[in-house]
């Protein structure tokens, strides 16, 4: 029923004890467990199976090729008793004949005497009629053993006739089909076994007393009285591999990993992968013969140097003096001498990844205590697993403190780099080239500086005599203006002196024809002195008026 006491209709496992024959009902229990909420059924029995089969018991590999087995064994048998039979034939005698030895075999090249009664040998023996093995029969077993190995899944192709060069996987997939049905009969007893080791479990925690004390000494905040407790988390499985039912299926397995390894080696944990290889192949000691970084315990970085030439393992630890074991580091990553021998040597590539591998494991701490320092405070153990809200809190102060960081190494590598290039004598020479090249730029200024100057001076010059020019072609016009008023006056002056000539000259003439009038017409007299003043004064009057247009 439901929560509600509402049938369902979903029958519930029980267990029922009765008496066969009589069907009287002993017990009836329930088979779930009293806190399961889903009511599952509790197995009692790890059943051992192949496939499984229509009653209560499965089929076993046996019982799926059995049939075969039996029909190859029958065929078989036939064929051995008919080549026995036709080596060594029996048949019928006449009563006279008697051989001496009674009927014990002939061996080979012996000859025995024999009784006749009368006629020959072979009138008086007459062998049964046994057949030679058929050739059908051997073709059936043939056929039978094929669909055998056909069912089975069994492949003909053997591991010796592969080549040495053949692929880990085209050989790997050649195990996998040869031992198909092996590796199916591994995994279903892997899984039963497990279901076997669950069931013994779940009976040793069920039947551990929750109060009872522990034989030994117990370190614990919850005290010694926790044995069942100590069931309830606790999964007992196999360990067997239930893929690889073989010793060399797992070594090929792991030789194909090793052969991915090569191709990129930073993503695998190289010395735990070469352990489990060493513990498939049953080596001893393999803690000896491979040492771990786990306990290694530090040293200086001279020895760790050391150690990555032989091959040893190196470790970096959050508490050393990472700037100086860079420093030694790439040191001698730099030394000529080491770097020739390390270039003969075959190991060179491993050795030249180990050594940059523990750098960068050194700048890594180094990269953390840095950000130590900015935060103030100790850097969290994030491997350990951090809380959504630790994770978020803290990730918002290593966002503030990750610039700082970043500023700090800005610029002390722009003080290397400064310092390289003040060492640097290739550095120096192209400093030396750019001042050489500053020089002839500031030079080529001051020549075209110069070359300007020199045009303006010229230019102004030019300007200066133009303007002498103007100013004497200006002198010039003045002079020339000087002289020609010079001329106009002196022309007035001449005018003017030749109307006064002019004016004596008439004057003389008019006294002279005056003279000559006087003595002619001195009876006109007065009348032509009266017109002679007229004309006088008419002319002086006109004279002036005459002066002053010819002057205008």
């Amino acid at each position: 029923t439901d929560e509600d006491g509402e049938p369902t209709g979903i029958a519930l496992p029980y267990i029922i004890t009765y008496v066969d024959g009589t069907n009287q009902i002993l017990s009836i229990r329930r088979n779930w467990k009293e806190e399961d909420k889903s009511k599952q059924k509790r197995l009692h029995y790890a059943h051992y199976q192949y496939i499984p089969g229509f009653g209560a018991y499965g089929f076993g590999l046996f019982h799926l090729i059995g049939g075969f087995a039996k029909s190859a064994t029958s065929l078989m048998r036939q064929l051995v008793d008919a080549g026995t039979l036709s080596n060594l034939p029996g048949g019928l005698k006449s009563r006279g004949l008697r051989i001496k030895g009674d009927d014990t075999p002939i061996a080979p090249g012996e000859f025995r005497d024999v009784d006749i009664g009368s006629g020959a040998i072979r009138d008086n023996i007459l062998p049964l009629p046994y057949k030679e093995p058929s050739a059908v029969l051997a073709g059936l077993l043939q056929k039978i053993i094929d669909e055998g190995r056909r069912f089975a899944s069994s492949a003909d192709t053997s591991i010796s006739d592969m080549s040495n060069q053949a692929p880990v996987g085209s050989t790997l997939a050649i195990l996998e089909r040869t031992l198909k049905v092996m590796t199916a009969v591994q995994a279903r007893v892997h899984y039963s076994f497990k279901q076997e080791l669950r069931l013994i479990a779940d009976i040793v925690r069920d039947d551990s007393p929750a109060n009872e004390e522990y034989p030994y000494d117990v370190d614990a905040a919850q005290g010694r009285k926790a044995k069942y407790e100590d069931y309830r988390h606790v999964e007992i499985v196999p360990v067997s591999d239930p893929n690889a039912s073989t010793m060399s299926q797992r070594v090929v397995q792991y030789q194909a990993v090793l052969q991915l390894s090569a191709s990129a080696p930073q993503i695998y944990d190289l010395p735990e992968l070469h352990k489990q290889m060493l513990h498939v192949l049953g080596i001893k000691n393999i803690e000896k013969l491979i040492p771990t970084t786990k306990d290694q315990k530090p040293v200086d970085p001279v020895q760790e140097n050391q150690n990555v030439l032989t091959g040893k393992p190196v470790k970096a630890f959050a508490y050393q003096n990472h700037e100086a074991h860079i420093k030694v580091h790439t040191s001698a990553a730099q030394d000529p001498q080491i770097q020739k021998l390390i270039g003969q040597n075959p190991q060179a590539q491993v050795i030249q990844g180990a050594l940059m591998a523990h750098i960068t494991e050194h700048v890594a701490y180094s990269y953390r205590n840095k950000m130590s320092q900015a935060l103030g405070v100790p850097m969290l153990d994030s491997e350990e697993g951090l809380t959504p809200e630790m994770e978020y809190q803290f990730s918002q102060l290593l966002a503030q403190a990750a610039p700082q960081v970043l500023a700090q190494s800005q610029a002390l590598v722009a003080q290397d780099q400064a310092k390289q290039n003040a060492q640097d004598p290739i550095i120096q020479m192209q400093q030396k080239e750019l001042q050489i090249k500053e020089q002839e730029v500031q030079q080529k200024g001051q020549l075209a500086q110069a070359e300007l100057q020199l045009k303006a001076q010229e230019a102004q010059q030019k300007n200066q005599l133009a303007q002498a020019e103007l100013q004497r072609k200006s002198t010039k016009d003045q002079i020339d203006a000087a002289g020609r008023a010079d001329d106009i006056r002196v022309r007035e002056e001449t005018l003017k002196a030749k109307q006064e000539y002019d004016g004596t000259k008439l004057g003389v003439e008019i006294k002279k024809h005056q003279t000559e009038q006087e003595s002619k017409q001195e009876l006109d007299g007065v009348r032509m002195g009266i017109d002679i003043a007229k004309n006088r004064a008419q002319m002086n009057t006109q004279a002036p008026q005459q002066r002053k247009g010819k002057t205008a």
